[in-house]
């Protein structure tokens, strides 16, 4: 039985100010009325079961991931000493996975997904499972795109090779880095460009050769903290190494290097929810396409987003805006900037108001 590795370390600093760094976007309830973790997590156990899924993030973290699944056992966390990219992360839990079997296949999610047609997504996991069992390909699952977007990365489709419990499998001819609305348009009319889910499926013993070969600074301080685990020296190790790995991307790291990737398309209501303008499409709009989560009024008011659950808002001839009022801090943004929330973010760091971030 495969493994499923979430990968719930981000920081979810475009969600601040309901976002922190006690509890980022991935522990929240976002969508319904579980987290995004939770939701993950229950997507993945019918097909590996509870005792086959693991979780990589933060130590800090650790409790509040025992707190919200509680029946994970406690050694299926994961925990880096501090973020150092997804290369690294992955890198860690396949070392710690490859241990009880390295010719068993590892999937790596993300923890922040929504994804509406579960039943659908499983069944292209499965298929996806089936296709990276020979261990000589990497498999990833594309999103077939609904609109132009820019804030997602895109994959190219290749030659069609096989299909699979009636998903097909392409050879990936390139990965594409965010594009700008108007290359997004142009991609989205080609008809053979897919959204990148952040979704990967291999084999444990590929990745680690890849690794080798494409990141060897990366293999050598897997290596040095694979031979400290068992010791009483695994966390100074950990800690000491992990601080000198490369902080790359494992697109960077890996993907964009191999030609050794295959992708399989999925249509099963996926979404990144990375900002709060993607909560936009779950919430129901009035007549003006405003909504409000929480308590207030909106007198002239058109395409505004209010969060505020614990003090009353009122707002008079705006339009396009998100207000945010969470505990100690508020947040007033035009939509169109709201990918730069980031740099609020950095900017209370900077003034030393670490208290509210």
């Amino acid at each position: 039985m495969p493994f499923a590795v979430i990968m719930a370390g981000g920081r979810g600093e475009r969600f601040w100010p309901r976002s922190r760094l006690v509890a980022p976007k991935q522990f929240l309830k976002l969508v319904g009325d579980k987290t995004m973790l939770q939701l993950t997590v229950e997507r993945v156990e019918d097909l590996v079961g509870i005792s086959g899924t693991y979780i990589v993030a933060g130590s800090d973290f650790k409790d509040i991931i025992m707190e919200q699944l509680p029946h994970l056992p406690e050694e299926n966390i994961i925990t880096e000493p501090f973020g150092q990219g997804t290369a690294a992360a992955v890198g860690l839990a396949a070392l710690i996975l490859e241990r009880k079997d390295p010719r068993e296949v590892m999937i790596v999610l993300p923890a922040d997904h929504y994804i509406s047609d579960v039943t659908c997504f499983q069944k292209v996991l499965k298929s996806a499972v089936a296709a990276a069992c020979s261990g000589e390909d990497i498999v990833t699952i594309g999103i077939a795109p609904r609109r132009p977007e820019k804030g997602y990365g895109y994959i190219c489709q290749g030659e069609m090779l096989d299909t699979i419990a009636g998903v097909p499998v392409f050879r990936v001819f390139q990965f594409l880095e965010k594009p700008e609305l108007a290359k997004a348009v142009r991609l989205l009319a080609c008809g053979n460009y897919l959204w990148n889910s952040g979704m990967f499926i291999w084999r444990l013993d590929l990745i680690r050769r890849l690794i080798e070969k494409h990141t060897p600074q990366l293999a050598e301080g897997l290596n040095k903290i694979g031979q400290a685990m068992g010791t009483g020296q695994y966390t100074a190790i950990l800690e000491e190494v992990y601080a000198k790995l490369p902080g790359i991307s494992l697109d960077y790291g890996i993907l964009e290097k191999t030609d050794r990737v295959l992708v399989m398309p999925g249509d099963f209501g996926w979404d990144d929810i990375g900002s709060w303008i993607a909560l936009e499409r779950y919430a129901k709009k009035d007549e003006r396409g405003n909504i409000i989560e929480g308590r207030g009024v909106m007198l002239d008011t058109s395409d505004t987003f209010i969060y505020s659950p614990g003090k009353t808002v009122g707002v008079i001839g705006v339009e396009n805006l998100i207000v945010i009022n969470d505990r100690d801090s508020i947040l007033v943004c035009r939509k169109d900037r709201a990918q730069e929330i980031k740099k609020v973010v950095q900017a209370l760091k900077d003034k030393g108001l670490d208290e509210v971030l």
